[in-house]
């Protein structure tokens, strides 16, 4: 019997590098929103399966790479 094993993904924010372009929120407002002075505010780090190709949207969309998809194997 073979073990399979998930990968999930998860959002890391770099706060720093943010600039508040907030395209982010916009693709992904399922998991992220934007703070009073329009920086994102992860609400879950978690990925669902369902959101994925949103949040690599979201990714792409960031001008200065300020947000990133990671992988973990739970």
């Amino acid at each position: 019997m073979a073990i399979t094993r998930s990968t999930e993904l998860s959002l890391r924010l770099d706060r720093i590098a943010c600039e508040g372009h907030g395209a982010c929120a916009e693709l992904l407002p399922e998991l992220l929103s934007l703070d009073e002075w329009g920086y994102p505010v992860v609400h879950s780090a978690a990925v669902p399966p369902g959101l994925a190709a949103h949040a690599r949207r979201a990714v792409a969309a960031c001008p200065v790479l300020a947000l990133r998809l990671e992988r973990s194997r739970p």
